[in-house]
């Protein structure tokens, strides 16, 4: 299927670091860190969520040295709404001596977690949720093993969160066939609102895998087991490995958005194998989703990754999106303009009114 087409794509600069606008090093003790998952909060705000997060003693590329004030995750509030001119900081959750604070901590009875990063947040009737995934180890490049996936929740706009194990999916396989395993298809995920429900679009650990499509109603947000799980005919109960990918590999890093000026849903997530942040685009979220539109390459920002869309600009063809960077390790504000190829677009169906020539 033929998806969106990307007119122009405008750097508009780092929102991270201490040479960004918002002097992040200085001000809030954030050197290095990436990611920038975007959602309303509900209460006037765009929160984001940041991974690994580094102090002062580290400015090198990637993860830094536990010494270098790590902190598994932050987060940052905006109210800005001129997304053109940048992306301000503001709030911060930060820890009482000013610096920004880790909202999600280990797990001890977890055992070992390397990091808990987060993927994806939401709002729901004031309870904000944010999908995590907990990773026990990593591998090589495109490469980890989580313990599980799950979402967190604060019940205070996002100052402080939780993590209960009812929203929880560990990370098992299941035996295809006579040798083949299948990794858990939920451990990263995409949050999407499509009332009645709250859809997660999952995807295994690492950067590899399929997206598959879950929905649940909005007030089971944090009970695994009241998700259904879409089989490519129906939505059935219980068992996340009923899935059926609708979002082929390799998915990473993935945001979800309805666009309603293209009247389609958008999926910007990496494409591993190409090195770059890519745009698709479908009439439903159970697809079919189109082909891949490069939207930034890495020959352009070598070391590229993430690409979260902010829910601010959901409304027109200019979307802003935020993008990663192992060298520099920091965020910047992307945006482009979008538009579909005619037909693309769901048309209006013509009445016969029985008029003849």
């Amino acid at each position: 299927m033929t998806g969106v087409r990307v007119e122009r794509v405008r750097d508009v600069g780092l929102i991270t670091g201490e040479s960004s606008a918002n002097r992040t090093g200085s001000r809030f003790g954030v050197y290095g860190t990436d990611l920038g998952i975007l959602w309303d909060n509900g209460n006037g705000e765009v929160l984001m969520a940041f991974g690994d997060t580094y102090g002062a003693a580290w400015a090198g590329n990637g993860s830094g040295p536990d010494h270098a004030d790590w902190r598994f995750n932050v987060l940052a509030g905006s109210t800005t709404t001129d997304l053109a001119g940048g992306l301000a900081w503001y709030p911060v959750v930060t820890r009482t001596d000013g610096v920004a604070a880790q909202v999600l901590d280990g797990d001890p009875a977890v055992g070992h977690e390397a990091t808990v990063i987060p993927t994806s947040g939401i709002a729901v009737d004031g309870v904000n949720y944010l999908h995590y995934m907990s990773v026990a180890r990593w591998g090589p490049p495109g490469h980890w093993r989580t313990n599980h996936g799950g979402v967190a929740v604060s019940h205070d706009h996002g100052r402080s969160w939780s993590r209960p194990r009812s929203a929880r999916w560990p990370n098992r396989e299941r035996r295809t066939g006579l040798f083949g395993r299948r990794p858990h298809p939920f451990q990263l995920g995409a949050f999407a609102r499509q009332d009645p429900y709250i859809c997660l679009m999952g995807t295994p650990h690492g950067r590899f895998g399929a997206g598959s499509l879950a929905r649940v109603d909005q007030q089971s947000v944090l009970d695994v087991d009241a998700y259904h799980y879409w089989t490519g005919r129906n939505w059935v109960p219980g068992d996340p490995f009923a899935a059926t990918p609708v979002l082929a590999g390799p998915v990473a890093e993935l945001s979800l958005q309805y666009n309603t000026f293209c009247r389609a849903w958008l999926a910007m997530h990496l494409d591993e194998h190409r090195a770059a942040v890519v745009l698709r685009s479908a009439p439903e979220l159970t697809g079919p989703w189109s082909e891949r539109t490069v939207v930034v390459s890495g020959r352009d920002y070598p070391g590229l990754y993430g690409g979260f869309l902010h829910p601010w600009a959901a409304n027109g063809p200019d979307v802003y999106f935020t993008l990663s960077q192992w060298g520099p390790y920091n965020v910047r504000l992307m945006q482009a303009t979008v538009t579909l190829p005619l037909s693309h677009v769901k048309m209006p169906a013509v009445r016969d009114h029985g008029i003849r020539s």
